[in-house]
């Protein structure tokens, strides 16, 4: 029959498209892996050989040909990332996305990154420098001999990629420190409850932040005199802005276990840094970086040489946000009888102006691009981040002051941790590690763990959890805490040492250090982990790094659910929160009916003191206020659960429940039908990676993963972050799990949320993805002999003149 003929012609046709898209558009967005490349800007040849997860490992004779080649591998696979993250924190999305991208290059115009980035490149240490240099040379050479390897997403974005400078890597660090200085968010709410809710009630929800090893510390935040204070001012919500340009907003655990602890009689480190990884093929670089006096295999950042978490020859380190306060909001008064003039005291002081030009796309413009002035003014703080705010208080503003910009060194340590031999060595790197403020925990070849804190933070005379309002002169920073006494330990004698964003200073800490810290929730569960066998594997550790126990939920639903039980229309959600074992997994219904109902209790509690908008700035910021609401539940009573729209009546905590319990039993009917015992935390609760080119769409899902059920939540080890405006889906998980053995000298084992190329269509764009779901073992490769057992290509990099 002829239609039978018709629909088998067609489904072969099909076939055979199928069949030449597979195979040809890898290749269509590849580039030169085998063989053999000219290169100018080399000493020596230099191999670069991938294993089957198209994982670089690069053999070189020295360490400029090992950098040179680090940055121009870097560009074969993430040179077009590495150009995004360029444009971002330049404040030149403008050229890509036209007007719609304006107030944001405004936003990161002002803060500066890219001024911050070339002071540090003038008074960088010249050897130093020289070493950041043959690395841009690497990527450079790249861009102008291999213009045909140009990633697919140039021509589709339609731009040429920029060569790169010194400055410019620097810019990539830099940026990683401005987004993960989180205390700038803390400040933000805290003004802004302040101006709505008054000093009294302000006092009240201000963070718990508690040390969890400290019995002393029950993580109260003092709140400021009022005369410290000033009077509350209206709230600027352009702030806001700022706090969300921070799109690291970097979480993370890492632990190291002695080799007393460690079943192979040696020391053992394991890392996850929690960052958004959605973008294929996610935040990390993987490389091994190899010749004479360095082997090291593990992840950096696309745009900085080097190494940042993994393992050397004699050490593994992996990093989580410290937290520490770098970062203050200031409150300055314009003089109002002069007013390009701010106030310190009786000193009327110039403004200072930057002069920035963006350049918009604009098809009506002539050559499709318009431009447009911006004036920045600044004061001896920082940039002015705010209007002038309009309403009582005209003659405010509000700058910002970012310690990086402040306690630049000549050295910046970066590269000194690819030959650090022991602690003491890494040590010293870490502490010229200016721009960020991480806690890096470590572990080395003859058994020493230990943690130590990089950055600087300030020495203040009042703390910075709200903006502080300039009244006199005298500079309210009064240097910086000293190196020596900034957080961190070797050996300590309980055999392992971890931080989870936890708070790690004592109550016998001389200085204020930060009043922004994750809740205990994920330390305090790796602490029941560490201490429940006496001797613990690799392996362990590696599943450790999936645990969805959630410390939180054991204290919470077993109150809301006796709550949930004693009410005939909310027993039956109440009789599955009290049967659930306190596990976030995907298959289980207890997770997300406690989920969903806290959420909504949250809701309850705060919206009617804040308003409808406000309350979502608040519990977006979960790190402010959990610990703080966990405390009102246990204590059964707090103002705040009296709903203050309801004249004549006093709610209780168990009212909120029950109003919570239905709301979220009418959002989750929605979408799971009316039966709760068949609703599941996978269900709605799911991670999904999207192509950088394609984010919309039908072919989203193909470029795609589609959305995948994933367990564990923001308070669980195994992390599962999901924004509060907008659940359930994941927005910051794992973005690399690594576990090293120091007693192994062949492997590690690690695993991407993506893969190792950031190409449309290629192979190891996103191949990764099933092994970092699933949880199986995977391994990078650490000797020579395993390399080049797991080699799949070979690409030999030659000196020019050869």
């Amino acid at each position: 029959m002829k239609w039978i003929r018709r629909v088998s012609i067609a489904i072969a046709l099909l076939v055979v498209c199928c069949v030449i898209l597979f195979f040809f558009l890898p290749r269509f967005n590849d580039y030169q892996d085998e063989g053999q490349l000219n290169l100018a800007g080399l000493s020596r040849p230099v191999t670069v050989t991938r294993d089957d997860s198209g994982i670089a490992y690069i053999h070189a004779e020295n360490i400029g040909d090992l950098l040179f080649a680090q940055g121009f591998v870097t560009a074969q696979d993430r040179l077009f990332q590495m150009q995004m993250t360029r444009m971002y924190y330049e404040g030149r999305m403008c050229e890509l996305a036209g007007a719609k991208a304006r107030d944001l290059d405004v936003r990161m115009r002002t803060i500066g990154i890219l001024r911050m980035a070339k002071k540090q490149a003038r008074i960088l240490n010249p050897a130093l420098r020289k070493q950041f240099q043959h690395y841009v040379d690497g990527i450079n050479t790249f861009i102008k001999k291999c213009p045909h390897d140009l990633a697919l997403a140039f021509r589709m974005a339609g731009i040429k990629p920029d060569l790169w400078q010194v400055e410019d890597c620097l810019g990539v660090l830099f940026y990683m420190g401005y987004s993960t200085a989180a205390n700038l968010t803390t400040e933000i709410i805290s003004q802004m409850l302040l101006d709505t809710l008054g000093y009294e009630k302000t006092a009240m929800l201000l963070p718990l932040n508690i040390n969890v090893d400290d019995p002393d510390d029950q993580g109260f935040i003092a709140m400021p005199p009022k005369e410290i204070l000033g009077v509350a001012l209206p709230f600027d919500p352009a702030l806001l802005a700022f706090a969300g340009d921070r799109m690291l907003r970097v979480g993370s655990n890492n632990w190291a276990m002695a080799p007393e602890k460690s079943v192979t009689g040696a020391a053992v480190l394991s890392g996850d840094p929690h960052l958004d990884p959605r973008i294929l093929p996610g935040v990390w670089y993987p490389a091994g970086l190899i010749c004479p006096g360095i082997r090291a295999v593990g992840v950096q950042i696309p745009g900085i040489p080097g190494m940042g978490v993994g393992r050397t020859e004699h050490i593994a380190l992996s990093a989580t946000n410290n937290y520490g306060d770098m970062v203050d909001l200031y409150i300055e008064t314009v003089d109002s009888g002069n007013p390009d003039h701010y106030l310190e005291g009786v000193n009327s002081i110039a403004f200072g102006h930057i002069k920035e030009r963006l350049k918009i796309k604009d098809k009506a413009a002539p050559g499709g691009f318009r431009t447009e002035d911006i004036d920045i003014r600044t004061t001896r703080r920082g940039p002015v981040v705010s209007k002038v705010l309009k309403g009582l208080d005209t003659n405010k503003v509000f700058t910002l002051r970012f310690a990086p910009l402040e306690s630049m060194t000549p050295d910046i340590g970066v590269l000194d941790l690819l030959t650090a031999k022991n602690a003491e060595d890494l040590s010293r790197a870490l502490q010229d590690l200016t721009m960020a403020c991480f806690n890096w925990v470590f572990a080395d070849t003859s058994g020493n763990i230990g943690h130590q804190t990089s950055g600087r933070v300030p020495l203040r005379r009042n703390g910075g959890t709200f903006p502080h309002v300039v009244k006199e002169s005298t500079d309210n920073w009064q240097g910086w805490i000293a190196p020596d006494q900034m957080p961190g330990q070797i050996n300590p004698e309980k055999k392992w040492i971890g931080t989870c964003n936890n708070k790690t200073v004592d109550t016998g800490f001389p200085h204020y250090y930060s009043s922004y810290f994750a809740p205990s929730f994920r330390y305090a569960r790796l602490k029941e982990l560490m201490a429940g066998k006496v001797q613990q594997t690799p392996l362990d550790m590696w599943q450790y790094q999936r645990d969805t126990g959630n410390v939180m939920a054991r204290r919470i639903a077993p109150i809301m659910a006796r709550i949930l039980l004693a009410n005939g229309d909310t027993k039956d959600l109440g009789r599955i929160v009290a049967d659930w074992d306190f596990k976030d997994d995907p298959e289980k219904a207890g997770p997300l009916i406690f989920q969903a109902i806290y959420r909504q209790f949250a809701l309850a509690v705060f919206e009617d003191d804040l308003g409808p908008q406000k309350v979502w700035t608040l519990l977006n910021a979960w790190y402010y206020w959990q610990e703080r609401l966990l405390q009102f539940v246990l204590a059964g009573d707090s103002p705040f659960f009296d709903d203050i729209c309801t004249a004549g009546k006093r709610e209780t905590m168990a009212d909120l429940f029950v109003r919570a319990a239905h709301a979220a039993r009418k959002e989750l009917s929605r979408t799971l039908g009316d039966n709760p015992a068949q609703w599941r935390w996978g269900d709605l609760h799911t991670l999904e990676l999207v192509n950088p080119l394609v984010r919309k769409g039908r072919l989203k899902g193909l470029l795609g993963t589609g959305p995948m059920p994933m367990g564990g939540s923001g308070e669980t080890l195994y992390r599962g972050w999901y924004d509060f405006d907008a659940p359930y889906a994941v927005t910051h998980c794992a973005s690399l799990r690594f576990v090293a053995d120091m007693g192994d000298d062949e492997k590690l084992m690690a695993v991407l949320p993506g893969g190792a190329s950031g190409r449309t269509f290629h192979s190891h764009q996103k191949d990764l993805v099933d092994g970092f779901m699933d949880g199986s073992v995977q391994y990078w490769w650490f000797s020579d002999v395993a390399i080049k057992a797991h080699a799949q290509t070979t690409l030999t990099l030659v000196p020019q003149s050869h």
